[in-house]
């Protein structure tokens, strides 16, 4: 008797440890080894890359997660580096000339109809390039820890949590997970567009898609942009429902410069977290040491409550959005800045600015905001397009900002 009731206790301690394991958050850590000097900014195809991807597929393996790519956790994918910008690119399986990516893809099996997909891409520049805005004459790394390895590790942290959850529930999720990192983003949504095309699930049985792009440095106010949010009837009351933390900025659309799109053009509702540009945005300067390891665990927690709010309501409707980048204006020049897309103010205001620009060169600065340029008044984004678009390179037009209490009038030579 005194044996049955010692397995008895035993059983009962195992099983109060199965119900309450934890998570670990390894969100620090995750960024700090991705955006290591030793991986050489993760450019598509080379061994810094390679490297990250053997880094995730161990966690994944870690973490327990199924391999669902078509090699293991792997999904290569070869393709000609695009001559022609305007072209799409040549996916190919012929070995000349070209690059092979791998998106890494594991899974979480409930035994559902449905399956939410969440993703991030883990590439990066390299040692720069076409994409970079660093004007350095050496070359250096850009290890783009904002520029993706927030976005990866905060992905992998839930991750870890959906799978703690649903190993110790007493009732499964109603959806599967599939959790991918993908590659060839910085090239032009490369992995997901390539996935969209070859997915290693039934294409259809996808519920909705969160994409997580530059999450990493959550500001002082709290502001958390969300896009997407018109892909689905359901999404805007979900996220306004579970949210105690963030000054949201929402945006419909489905289409963005991020591998949601290639999601949302096969129909399926998406969700895009983002935290906003910022002087270090494509430059060496993106390093470990200056995210915001706190808000990248809120939003993670965000993240989370959304998904599981979202459990109860079965399949999601989809629902086409109109497409911003359609109408946005062609324009010849530009101010040589980076805008703040998360103001929500009037104008547009300058998250910073590059050496040798028209607006470098004008003594814009970091905060200003432009209220006019030329004669259009400046009241967001798409109005500072438009009145951007009429200028042509060796113009002069009149800018006016705003500079904390100053109003400050100058020009601008393009």
């Amino acid at each position: 008797m005194k044996k049955i009731m010692f397995l008895f206790l035993l059983v009962s301690v195992f099983a109060c440890r199965k119900e309450h394991k934890v998570a670990e958050n390894k969100i620090k850590e995750d960024v700090t080894y991705l955006a290591s000097d030793e991986l050489e900014g993760r450019q598509t195809g080379t061994e810094g890359e390679k490297k990250a991807a053997q880094y995730l597929i161990n966690r994944y393996k870690e973490i327990g997660l199924e391999p669902k790519g078509t090699e293991g956790y792997l999904q290569p994918f070869s393709f000609k580096p695009k001559t022609d910008p305007h072209k799409e690119v040549e996916f190919t399986t012929n070995a000349d000339s070209t690059i092979t990516g791998n998106n890494i893809i594991g899974y979480i099996n409930n035994g559902a109809k449905t399956t939410i997909v969440i993703g991030a891409h883990y590439d990066h520049l390299g040692f720069g390039g076409e994409g970079s805005l660093f004007r350095g004459e050496e070359k250096a790394v850009h290890n783009g820890a904002d520029d993706n390895a927030s976005g990866v590790a905060v992905m992998l942290n839930l991750t870890s949590r959906l799978k703690v959850k649903n190993d110790t529930a007493k009732v499964m999720d109603k959806n599967n997970y599939l959790f991918m990192a993908f590659s060839g983003e910085e090239m032009g949504l490369l992995g997901s567009n390539y996935f969209s095309k070859n997915p290693t699930i039934d294409a259809k049985s996808i519920n909705y898609m969160i994409n997580m792009d530059m999450v990493g440095r959550l500001k002082a106010d709290s502001t958390l942009a969300v896009y997407g949010t018109g892909t689905s009837p359901m999404f805007k009351q979900t996220i306004k429902a579970n949210n105690d933390k963030f000054k949201l900025v929402e945006n419909e659309s489905g289409v963005g410069p991020s591998d949601h799109t290639s999601f949302y053009l096969i129909d399926v509702p998406v969700l895009h977290f983002f935290t906003g540009q910022h002087g270090d945005y494509h430059k060496p300067g993106d390093d470990s040491e200056k995210l915001n390891y706190e808000g990248m665990s809120l939003i993670s927690d965000y993240i989370f409550e959304i998904i599981s709010d979202l459990d109860d309501n079965g399949e999601l409707a989809f629902r086409k959005t109109k497409n911003e980048s359609e109408e946005t204006p062609r324009f010849k020049v530009g101010l040589g800045v980076v805008p703040d897309y998360l103001f929500d103010g009037e104008g547009m205001r300058i998250d910073g600015t590059r050496e040798e620009t028209p607006a470098y060169n004008a003594g814009l600065q970091k905060g200003d905001i432009v209220v006019k340029l030329g004669d259009s008044t400046i009241t967001d984004m798409m109005s500072y397009m438009r009145a951007l678009s009429v200028f042509e390179k060796g113009d002069e037009a009149d800018i006016t900002v705003k500079r904390g209490q100053q109003t400050i009038e100058t020009k601008v030579k393009f």
